[in-house]
């Protein structure tokens, strides 16, 4: 070996032992593996966090003091990335690819590097760096780039997947709960752990493989206690001593059981109508416990109040609240237990309490239930069905009754109801009209006790909801629908059409008809083709009793035009409106609708339509004449027409003050004079049976004689003395009450008559708002028949004060 190839050797030693001793990367890089050299298959490993810096060294001082640098070229996989040439001046001397522009730097001395900025994924790769000198040979070094990818931030969820961010919970004391750290990134591949405090609870290794691009580490807390209370949890990862581990933090929050629970107040006895005060505590519950009083498994409605304190949560102690009853106890509460409960309201059993014993009267308490052998969802027409009544009374109840319905029941053997002792019914051949609402109640010297009502289903066969026969319309060739609607118990599942007519009897096709069993109905869509599909058809239903016994009956008719109204009858007629009522007539099958037309000489009045035969027809006018016609129709045509003509009364004027003031001093002078012409009666009569036992050889007196000549005694009659006083014998020769306001008269029955002349005949009498109040009228009726004038009878029309709103006749 030549001295020169010594002094090469020692200096290149030199250099690799300086370049060890110095740092070669920022404080987010390392070198780890052989040192720098430029031996053929050494490689230099340089770690660095992805974001930050990286310093890739390479040895560019030449060997030989008489020696230079010319150039340095940075290859990734053969491929040149950077390049620094020193032989030309300015920024030109440095190339770089476009990869790393902008982030890539050439070091100088004293350590020459290459350093790159931003490190990312993408730059982890083999890196050679070539120097060439002017005297000394080519030097080659080849450096490992190892980009460390942090990984994110834990997230922390609860078991059902729900993210929990600062506070996990709250959970139930005594119940388990797990808390899942999912970890997502990292390269190389993270550890992951689960720390209380320092103390490590759970930790996931990097050589433990999971499938997917996260970790997840759960952490399991069996049978929660106080002690959990607050306790906090931390989750990291870490992969790298270059970067701080990733951590996130919960808190877990406790719902906490009630530990005690007291009433305070036991005095006894409590004396019934005495207002009561009593106190129960209840401590160690979070949030502060519920405390409700109870009596007998009942919660009272009676007033409380809550009072809480709060206090330093320990093992032994906690939040404490006191509740006060007000209360006044009654003698039904005898033998029941008065409880204090205190209870979380998150907890399904977290409920204890404190009891107090009462002892006090109380009324009955009823409760009734059907027969041990007794089936309540199949009972059918024709069974036995028993009751019991089991009552709870102190003292105890000395009659028990039942009500069916909210109607007593009597014992009644022969027909099936009887009562045996006081807390036994049987019900005999059972039929639907009995199911419903059963009750009994118990009496005792404290009151009567009601039991719940116990409802008592029937199984019987379907019944038509309507027993007449129904007539139906249909056209040939139009389609008609026809309802067929049954009650039943259980509702009908299957429904059965049938058409009878005088050649056939043919079941319908189940096609043809749909069933809405819930509402017990079927409905046929019938489609007559010729006459012979007319007839009648019925429907029977069937449902787990058997089935229908007596169908439901349908007529088939052929759809016609219906007939007109008949009997039309006006009432309530007064100067502006009318009632108008007429029977109906055949409605040729369909849905009918009926037509009252009022007509006047200037035109139509009033137009309206019901589908009754009942019209209410307004805004007529006063003192008209009218014409009404009236007709039906349907989807078949209208009926003919009915006519006939009526007229509105005048239209009245109203009285005035003076007037209403006039007649009341006239009624009450005429009742005072009334009273004055009794008295004087009585008077003279007295006077006569005096005068009569003085002369027994007269038998009236002079005045008396003098009254005979005109008229005689005997023919004498309230009428000839008092023309205001109404005979009530004289049926037969007063003629009936004319009609109120006007005559109606039916043009149908006018177009028949013999008569040319109108049989139409108007008269308009007082009415009762006549402000002719004293005054006698007489009015005079001639009628022209056949051209014929006949002379009615008189009709007189008088009104007492006493008797202003009635109208008296007579002739």
């Amino acid at each position: 070996m030549s001295i020169v190839e010594c002094v090469q050797k020692i200096i290149l030693a030199f250099l690799l032992f300086a370049i060890s001793k110095s740092p070669s990367a920022t404080q987010n890089s390392i070198i780890s593996g052989s040192a720098l050299t430029p031996v053929a298959g050494t490689v230099t490993r340089v770690s660095s966090v992805a974001g930050g810096d990286a310093d890739l060294p390479c040895d560019s001082r030449p060997p030989l003091h008489n020696d230079s640098l010319l150039l340095v070229v940075w290859y990734r996989d053969d491929n040149p990335v950077y390049s620094y040439d020193t032989r030309v001046q300015g920024p030109t001397a440095h190339w770089t690819d476009d990869a790393f522009a902008e982030r890539s730097r050439w070091l100088g001395m004293p350590h020459s590097a290459l350093r790159l900025r931003n490190v990312q994924a993408r730059d982890r790769a083999v890196y050679r760096c070539r120097v060439d000198f002017q005297v000394s040979p080519t030097r080659n070094y080849r450096i490992a780039l190892d980009v460390i990818e942090l990984p994110n931030k834990p997230v922390i969820f609860d078991e059902y997947g729900n993210e929990v961010s600062g506070v996990a919970g709250p959970y139930y004391e005594g119940t388990d709960f797990k808390l899942i750290c999912s970890v997502s990134g990292g390269n190389p591949i993270p550890r992951v752990q689960w720390l209380q405090g320092d103390t490590v609870l759970a930790t996931l290794g990097v050589g433990e493989i999971q499938l997917g691009p996260t970790r997840s580490l759960n952490l399991l807390i069996r049978n929660a206690s106080r002690s959990h209370f607050t306790t906090v949890y931390t989750c990291t990862a870490d992969n790298t001593l270059l970067a701080p581990p990733q951590r996130s933090t919960v808190r877990v929050d406790l719902y906490l059981r009630p530990l005690t629970v007291e009433i305070l107040s036991r005095e006894q006895p409590l004396s019934v109508g005495r207002k009561a005060d009593l106190w129960c505590k209840s401590t160690g519950a979070r949030p502060p416990a519920t405390i409700t009083w109870w009596l007998s498994g009942k919660k009272l409605n009676s007033e409380t109040k809550q009072q809480i304190s709060y206090k330093k949560m320990t093992m032994e102690e906690g939040n404490e609240t006191q509740s006060l009853l007000q209360w006044t106890p009654q003698k039904e509460h005898n033998g029941q237990i008065l409880a204090c409960r205190a209870e979380h309201t998150k907890f399904n059993q977290s409920t204890i309490e404190s009891r107090l014993t009462l002892n006090i009267y109380y009324v009955p308490i009823a409760r009734m239930h059907l027969g041990s052998k007794m089936n309540p969802n199949d009972i059918e027409e024709g069974d036995d069905v028993y009751f019991e009544c089991e009552v709870d009374a102190n003292p105890p109840a000395y009659k028990v009754v039942w009500e069916h319905n909210g109607v007593l029941l009597q014992n009644n053997p022969p027909n099936g109801v009887i009562l045996t002792g006081n807390t036994n019914l049987a019900l005999r051949n059972v039929s639907r009209h009995q199911a419903g609402k059963y009750t009994c109640t118990a009496s005792n010297v404290e009151g009567d006790g009601k039991s719940p009502p116990l409802h008592l289903q029937v199984v019987y066969r379907p019944v038509c909801r309507r027993g007449e026969v129904k007539l139906i319309g249909a056209a040939l060739q139009e389609p008609s629908s026809v309802e067929c609607e049954v009650d039943a118990f259980p509702p009908p599942n299957t429904f059965e059409w049938t058409l009878n007519n005088s050649a056939t009897s043919i079941k319908v096709d189940p096609d043809r008809f749909s069933i809405d069993a819930s509402a017990g109905k079927s409905i046929l869509t019938y489609l007559p083709v010729s006459e012979i599909d007319y007839g009648t058809l019925s429907c029977r239903a069937t449902n787990l009793a058997g089935q229908q016994v007596t169908p439901c009956m349908y007529t088939l008719l052929p759809a016609t035009r219906p007939d007109p109204p008949t009997n039309c009858t006006v009432y309530n007629l007064t100067h502006d409106s009318l009632d108008l009522m007429c029977l109906p007539g055949y409605e040729g099958g369909l849905q009918c609708v009926f037509v009252a037309e009022v007509w006047a000489n200037e035109g139509l009045v009033v137009n309206a339509s019901n589908g009754a035969a009942l019209w209410n027809l307004r805004r007529l006018g006063a003192k008209r004449q009218l014409k009404i016609i009236v007709y039906a129709a349907n989807a078949r045509g209208r009926s003919e027409h009915v006519i006939f003509t009526v007229e509105t009364a005048p239209r009245l004027s109203p009285r005035t003050e003076a007037q209403e003031a006039w007649e009341v001093n006239w009624a009450v002078g005429g009742v005072l004079g009334a009273a004055c012409t009794v008295a004087l009666i009585l008077c003279l009569a007295l006077i006569a049976t005096r005068l009569r036992h003085r002369s027994r050889d007269y038998e009236v007196t002079m005045q008396l004689a003098k009254n005979q000549k005109s008229t005689p005694l005997k023919r004498q009659s309230p009428d000839d003395r008092n023309p205001d006083l109404i005979p009530l014998n004289k049926g037969a020769d007063c003629p009936p009450d004319p009609p109120h306001y006007s005559t109606v008269v039916n043009k149908q029955e006018a177009k028949n008559s013999n008569s040319s002349q109108s049989l139409v005949s108007t008269q308009t009498p007082n009415t009762p708002l006549s402000p002719l109040t004293h005054n006698s009228e007489t009015q005079i009726d001639r009628t022209g028949i056949n051209g014929a004038a006949r002379l009615h009878r008189e009709v007189v029309t008088t009104r007492t004060p006493l008797l202003a709103a009635h109208q008296e006749s007579c002739v």
